[in-house]
């Protein structure tokens, strides 16, 4: 399931179209304040070093990775990024890029650790949203792994799809979205509904939408998205998926 370029100046236009819908619903369901700064990291502390009686022994930092990718995910989790200002995404940019390179490292070997295929998939995805070149093929590539290896991990398949969604293949992301809500993973009845709302499909939009709340009320942003496609504020014609 590798992804493919666009054949042809219809799907070409119908990608962007889904990317700019993505934009005005991110722009809708976040509050109007401008996001943190993105903090400033030094990815050679990844790289640990202990003494031990039989010599040097070499490590990852996998908390301090953690704490990277959780400052990376509040910028950009979802399309478009947003930044305080356009040096902390150059920025953002950069580490993204040392990350993937580092991670390809440690899970270029016969028998990855699952742990780091998530995290190696989920760096590259929001290489994709920094538009990196190459970073979705290389999310794709590793999803697939970590699926192949694990194919009813709940994380594994939640990324996944909302990798896939938000790189204009929605219909494609609705069987692991659906796996992930099967496994547990509330946000995933999110994810399917902005993936029928990307195929044109209102009802089932709506229907996930709601499942979505009433999962997680306390969420009151998914409230102006339900009445924005009520009330025809949301509108993307339907196309292949």
């Amino acid at each position: 399931m590798a992804l493919r370029a666009a054949p042809d100046a219809e799907c070409r236009c119908l990608y962007i179209m889904r990317r700019l819908l993505l934009a005005v619903l991110v722009a809708m369901t976040v509050p109007g304040a401008s996001a943190r700064e993105y903090g400033n990291y030094d990815l050679k502390r990844l790289l640990t070093v202990s003494e031990t009686p039989g010599g040097k022994k070499y490590g990852f930092d996998s908390a301090y990775l953690d704490q990277i990718l959780s400052d990376l995910s509040a910028h950009a989790k979802n399309y478009p990024p947003k930044f305080d200002t356009p040096q902390d995404q150059l920025r953002a940019a950069k580490d993204v890029k040392a990350l993937s390179g580092m991670l390809d490292v440690l899970i270029n070997v016969p028998t990855p650790n699952p742990e780091l295929l998530v995290r190696a998939g989920y760096v590259n995805s929001m290489g994709h949203n920094l538009d990196i070149p190459r970073a979705a093929e290389k999310a794709n590539s590793i999803f697939l792994r970590l699926l192949a290896a694990a194919p009813s991990d709940p994380r594994g398949n939640y990324m996944y799809g909302t990798f896939l969604a938000g790189s204009g293949k929605a219909r494609e992301a609705l069987p692991y979205l659906e796996k992930s809500l099967s496994a547990g993973v509330v946000d995933a009845a999110y994810a399917i509904g902005m993936a029928y709302l990307t195929l044109g499909d209102k009802e089932q939009a709506l229907k996930n939408l709601e499942d979505y709340k009433r999962r997680k009320p306390g969420d009151g942003n998914v409230d102006k998205l339900i009445d924005a496609v009520r009330n025809g504020k949301v509108e993307l014609k339907r196309g292949p998926g």
